[in-house]
């Protein structure tokens, strides 16, 4: 199971990078002050810390010895389980839930307890998309965890709540990692630039490149410097005789054969493109709002920026008039959430189109801002007395709840009686449209008022 010679690493197993392995994997952290971003995760006295950097026996006690970390793709779930391991010197072993079955996690159980019971050192078992694992795969780990004979860090790009079964996932700590933000990123593109361990300042990058690159990690260290290793190996092939060779835009989009777009996740473009895309859908140009839609995701744009201006969309320019495009576009919000890029653009393509080509009404947005710019102008009035809590007692002393008529005992479900107070008796909020299924809530609307009114 051992990857590599214990002789070259400070834990056996762990994977010591070679001259030619790839950048990504020459640059992973050595330690928890090169990890990139988690700060929430790497507080002093965390239990991460502490399992990391344990200050003693009996604080290693105290440290939980199993984790599930939960983020996506690129945030740094293998460098962790790297560290946990070269921490201590423990023994590291490395399986991927795609291949790996119950008989190899057996294995490796049954030579993590005899290390054990011959001081042959503890165990760091690795599970790379532990959400592939079957529920008897999961189950085979449990006596593990149970009883320490390994410690267990299972990586997921998944939500744990529903793909890790829950006897498992509750003898273990579970870590979110948070994308990695721009800044981030750039901090580890800069480092392996002139990091020994990396291109070693023998390329320079532009910074119209390195903006591009960026825009295209979506957050993803692994790809920003897959990204930069591609660059680098055609800017030193194509510039034999300058030092540095320069990595230039053009370059970049060689190297991965993507055009640049221009957008700018901090800037005008941001705003704009966000601008022209919600204006498309409200004004049923489905091209146009598939256009715009194009251009965020293939500049990087955080997908789940997209799926909550659809949901607002949804509810502000769809509305009534087609009540299953709320429903559409929040069950797009949580499958963004659950499977990430780049499928999820498939997702909010869907949404997209739904949206773009349902029927248009505002009413029920209007409706609630004109019932709250009465409320603000204090235009309020007292509860009518009817329809006043009357469960507590004493309270049909005051007359609470007196003469309330209970609409399901009327005919048509409708109870011809005061609900508004007073002073706005006769107020009209809600005012919908003839468009799709608002046309229905028209005429229905009509009769129930006429009822009320009496």
């Amino acid at each position: 199971m051992d990857l590599f010679d214990a002789a070259t690493s400070t834990a056996q197993g762990i994977p010591a990078a070679a001259a030619g392995a790839p950048l990504a994997v020459r640059m992973r952290p050595r330690s928890l002050d090169e990890v990139a971003g988690q700060g929430h995760l790497l507080e002093p006295g965390s239990p991460l810390r502490r399992l990391v950097e344990p200050a003693g026996e009996a604080d290693r006690r105290a440290a939980p010895t199993s984790l599930v970390l939960w983020g996506p793709p690129g945030t740094g779930k293998t460098t962790l389980a790297y560290l946990v391991a070269t921490s201590s010197g423990r023994r590291f072993v490395e399986l991927s839930a795609v291949t790996a079955g119950v008989k190899d996690v057996r294995a490796v159980v049954d030579d993590a307890r005899r290390r054990l019971a011959t001081r042959g050192g503890e165990t760091v078992l690795f599970i790379d998309e532990v959400h592939r694992f079957t529920k008897a795969q999961q189950d085979a780990l449990l006596p593990s965890v149970e009883n320490r004979w390994v410690t267990l860090v299972a990586a997921t790009t998944e939500n744990p709540s529903f793909s890790v079964n829950s006897p498992l996932l509750s003898r273990s700590l579970l870590l979110t990692l948070q994308p990695l933000g721009t800044d981030d990123v750039r901090a580890l593109v800069r480092r392996a630039v002139a990091d020994e361990r990396g291109l070693a300042g023998t390329v320079r990058l532009d910074e119209d490149a390195e903006e591009h690159l960026l825009r295209l990690s979506g957050g993803d260290a692994r790809k920003a410097l897959t990204i930069l290793e591609a660059a680098a190996g055609a800017a030193l092939s194509a510039q034999p005789d300058v030092a540095p060779a320069v990595v230039d835009l053009t370059t970049i989009e060689r190297a991965i054969d993507v055009a640049a777009v221009r957008y700018d996740r901090d800037g005008d473009q941001h705003y704009d493109v966000i601008s022209a895309f919600i204006k498309s859908v409200r004004g049923s140009d489905v091209d146009a709002a598939l256009h715009y839609l194009a251009r965020m995701v293939a500049a990087g744009e955080d997908p789940r920026f997209i799926a909550r201006r659809l949901v607002i969309s949804a509810a502000e320019d769809v509305g009534l008039a087609d009540p299953s495009a709320l429903q559409t576009a929040v069950a797009a919000a949580q499958a963004v959430q659950l499977i990430g890029m780049p499928e999820a653009r498939i997702v909010l393509a869907e949404a997209v189109v739904h949206l773009a080509t349902a029927p248009k009404s505002n009413a029920a947005y209007l409706g609630i801002d004109r019932a709250l710019a009465d409320v603000r102008a204090g235009r309020l009035g007292s509860v009518p007395p009817h329809l006043r809590d009357a469960h507590y007692a004493g309270a049909q002393k005051v007359g609470h709840g007196a003469g309330y008529v209970y609409a399901h005992d009327e005919p048509h479900g409708v109870a011809a009686q005061q609900y508004l107070p007073d002073e706005l008796v006769g107020a009209r909020y809600y005012r919908p449209t003839d468009r799709g299924f608002e046309r229905q809530v028209t005429e229905r609307l009509d009769r129930i008022r006429q009822i009320l009114e009496g």
